[in-house]
């Protein structure tokens, strides 16, 4: 079983380490390995003084500092420097070792300050469902059914039939319904207060674009691009704008 000795200071040898790079500002990439070892030495003499335990990591660190020292202390000899590919750098190791602790200290700070930061805010659930019951949908149909405008085609197909023949078949070019809804826009900007279903038909029309013109006020209504009413009961559904509509009431 081990166990994690935390000191007064130091939570471990390389944060002592670091703690002495920062403090004599010195470059971690090229660490004077001389002058860490004997601050390090004295700092662990001072917590031996102090009869502290100290753990066996930190004293690993002191023998791997002292083994680095020796290691670059030893001479090489001019021809060993020609025959002999150059060494790494015994330091190498060390430093990749620091730079990855001090990476992770600062991940960690940055995450303690989020959390103390996370810790005084408190959100409110702003999910749709909470005010669906306040938002009263708007009905385009204004309380007219389907079966009313079927009903009121059927008028306008009776009224027309006498004026042509039906066709073996309703091509695919002939139906247009995104033109139309352009067209039926276009001509409700002109009737602020609406227009009668019956008048959105031509006099005299052809049954395809009657088929054409049906659909496109279905998709009208479908988008909420305008609204259908029947002021009177039984009587003729009037055609409005959304928009128009709604200024109207305002």
């Amino acid at each position: 079983m081990s166990y994690q000795v935390k000191l007064a200071t130091f939570e471990g040898p390389l944060d002592l380490l670091l703690h002495l790079i920062d403090k004599e500002q010195i470059n971690i990439y090229d660490i004077p390995i001389a002058q860490i070892t004997s601050q390090y030495l004295s700092y662990l003499q001072q917590m031996q003084a102090l009869d502290i335990d100290v753990a066996s990591e930190f004293l690993v660190m002191a023998a791997t500092l002292v083994s680095i020292k020796a290691r670059m202390l030893l001479p090489r000899s001019p021809g060993d420097q020609e025959l002999q590919p150059a060494e790494p750098d015994p330091r190498e190791e060390l430093v990749q070792r620091l730079l990855e602790y001090r990476k992770f200290k600062e991940v960690a700070a940055y995450l303690k300050e989020r959390e103390s930061k996370t810790g005084k805010t408190y959100t409110r659930n702003n999910s749709a469902e909470l005010y669906q019951h306040l938002i009263k949908p708007r009905d385009p149909l204004g309380g007219v059914t389907l079966e009313m405008l079927l009903h009121s085609l059927q008028q306008v197909l009776r009224r027309a039939a006498a004026g042509f023949t039906l066709p073996e078949a309703i091509t695919r070019e002939e139906i247009q319904v995104p033109e139309k809804m352009r067209q039926l826009m276009a001509r409700l900007l002109l009737y602020p207060q609406g227009l009668l279903f019956s008048h959105l038909f031509a006099e005299k029309t052809t049954l395809s674009d009657i088929v054409v013109t049906f659909l496109a006020v279905l998709e009208l209504l479908k988008t909420g691009q305008i609204e259908a009413r029947q002021c009177d009961t039984f009587g003729e559904i009037t055609i409005l704008r959304r928009t128009q509509a709604i200024t109207g009431e305002g």
